[in-house]
């Protein structure tokens, strides 16, 4: 049976459909790559048959191929043309000698002066009958009462003290001195028993000037500040086991921030820090570090610094969020910006401008980092141009030159001959 026309005409047309469109393909290929060669204005460099051979003679027999060659840091300087120097950008800066100093920034919580906490107990078993100062949070004063107690042992020494009273007053003149001497003692003995419960002076006088006794007694605030606990009512039967009040002094509070490990050796006694809270917009307290934690937490890396600041006028409320910034002084020292400083890890390096396009990679050793800088300690001296903008593509092309130069060891990059200027065989990477 003879085959069907329509179809083998079908089949050739496909053929040669599919080999015009590999020609078309071939053709943009082609044309993309002579856009890109006129595009950039260099020429393409194309290795001699000798190249060829001294590249394929250096290589050992038995060197297994690696399969990610490793190109060393070229030290002996790349150059840029300018006009690539402003397409990526390049900006340079002097290295300057000028006094550093180290900003420590974190954040703290305002905290009571353990140092000025009152804890309240009775020194003796009793009922609360009248209470004075009723809630948390009320501010009291130095001597104020805080409540009365009925106490059956404070009736009853009252009563003593009185009948020591009057047999020191009657047996005075006494013709048997010691029967006098015992009632002053008793006298003396009962008046230091009212001190040792903290019953004021005034009411032992006024004891002894009515001569009667009193069924409750007051008792007064030891100082000034703010109830921070109270677990005192009316009514409550009260023992010296029991805190009643908890006063707190705010007078001077403490700010208790974090500050990450490394920057402990920084950190002071007496160095004094600005603080400031949202709660007071526009407005600094100074402080003072005045303790260092010892330990360190494990999980945030940071240790506890306490500042200390007056509060006068008890603006300051425990609770409080506060940012501290610490301002440490370091002398005058060689600095950089931190952007000129390329760092692979293990070394830092800057890219120094010779001039006329030149472009010199240097390694440095840094110091102390700031903010926006970087302390030298060798490498580079003052006054000299490093990169600080556009230096990754400056080093970019240093490595670039750098591996073709181990290509092609027998070639001066720098040169024109064989291929042109290092500019052009840069090209061949683009």
């Amino acid at each position: 049976m003879k085959p069907s026309p329509p179809r083998l005409k079908n089949g050739r047309r496909q053929a040669l459909l599919g080999l015009l469109g590999w020609i078309g393909l071939l053709v943009v290929v082609v044309a993309v790559g002579v856009g890109l060669y006129w595009w950039r204005g260099e020429k393409p460099f194309t290795p001699t048959a000798s190249m060829e051979r001294e590249v394929k003679d250096s290589t050992p027999p038995t060197a297994p191929t690696p399969s990610a060659p490793q190109v060393p840091f070229h030290a002996e300087g790349v150059m840029v043309s300018p006009q690539k120097q402003q397409l990526i950008g390049v900006k340079t800066e002097p290295a300057k000698v000028r006094k550093l100093t180290h900003t420590i920034r974190t954040v703290g919580r305002v905290e009571v002066d353990e140092r000025r906490l009152i804890h309240m107990h009775t020194k003796f078993e009793g009922w609360v009958q009248e209470l004075y100062v009723k809630f948390t949070g009320e501010k009291v004063r130095k001597d104020q009462k805080l409540f009365e107690i009925y106490s059956p042992e404070l009736v009853s020494t009252q009563e003593e003290y009185l009948l020591a009273l009057k047999a020191v007053r009657s047996l005075g003149d006494s013709e048997f001195p010691g029967v006098a001497q015992n009632a002053r003692s008793l006298l003396e003995v009962t008046r230091q028993r009212f001190s040792l419960w903290d019953i004021t002076p005034d009411h032992i006088q006024d004891l002894e000037k009515t001569g009667k006794v009193l069924r409750t007694l007051p008792l007064h605030a030891p100082s000034s500040g703010y109830v921070l606990h109270m677990a005192v009512r009316e009514g409550m039967y009260v023992t010296p086991a029991m805190e009643l009040y908890t006063l707190g002094d705010l007078s001077t509070v403490w700010v208790l921030a974090d500050v990450y490990e490394y920057e402990i050796p920084l950190v002071q006694l007496g160095q004094e820090a600005k603080i400031t809270l949202s709660y007071f917009p526009g407005q600094d307290f100074k402080g003072k570090v005045t303790y260092i934690q010892p330990v360190l937490e494990s999980k945030t890396r940071t240790v506890k610094v306490r500042f200390e600041l007056p509060n006068p006028k008890w603006r300051l409320k425990p609770g409080m969020f506060a940012n501290v910034v610490l301002q440490i002084p370091r002398g005058e020292r060689l600095v950089v910006p931190s952007t000129a400083v390329l760092d692979s890890g293990t070394e830092q390096h800057v890219f120094i401008d010779r001039g006329q396009g030149m472009f010199e990679p240097r390694k440095v050793k840094v110091g102390l980092r700031t903010r926006d800088t970087y302390e030298i300690l060798e490498g580079i001296t003052s006054g000299e141009m490093v990169v600080t903008r556009g230096n990754f593509m400056v080093d970019s092309e240093s490595n670039l030159k750098a591996a073709m130069e181990m290509m092609m060891p027998g070639m001066d990059m720098g040169s024109k001959e064989e291929g042109g200027s290092a500019d052009s065989m840069q090209g061949m990477s683009h």
